[in-house]
């Protein structure tokens, strides 16, 4: 293959990247319903600080309670540090969302940094002189 052909498959790859990033920032901000602090099993954690494997293990725990509390018809009266077991799952939830995004973000980051680098040499003079163009058009 030759540069040019190497180059738009570069940029269209560029774009790809650009276009999940758009959607990874269009994706909902972290609002809990809890106060994010829960004491389960004698260990008082903050889930905003947990790491993700610790997070789904916690939410994994929760869950089974969920399960025994639904079986046992208690579910709506048990809770944990003064919150509800659905309460603590959808937090818990919507963190690994925003710890998985943030995941996401740096592996396009350095995709599109190793693409970059692809580029031929001519290529990325045009790139650069329509982008100082655009800026003086404006």
């Amino acid at each position: 293959m030759n540069n040019e052909s190497n180059d738009q498959r570069i940029l269209l790859l560029k774009k790809q990247i650009e276009t999940k990033k758009e959607k990874l920032n269009r994706s909902s901000k972290f609002s809990p319903v809890t106060n994010c602090s829960i004491e389960f099993e004698g260990v008082r954690s903050n889930i905003q600080a947990l790491p993700k494997e610790q997070l789904i293990s916690l939410m994994v725990k929760l869950n089974s309670l969920l399960l025994s509390a639904k079986d046992l018809g208690v579910s709506n009266e048990y809770t944990i540090s003064g919150y509800g077991l659905v309460d603590w799952i959808t937090d818990i939830k919507a963190k690994i969302e925003i710890i998985s995004r943030k995941d996401e973000e740096k592996a396009l980051k350095v995709m599109e940094s190793k693409l970059e680098g692809l580029l031929s040499e001519g290529k990325k003079v045009e790139l650069e002189l329509n982008e100082i163009e655009s800026i003086l058009k404006n």
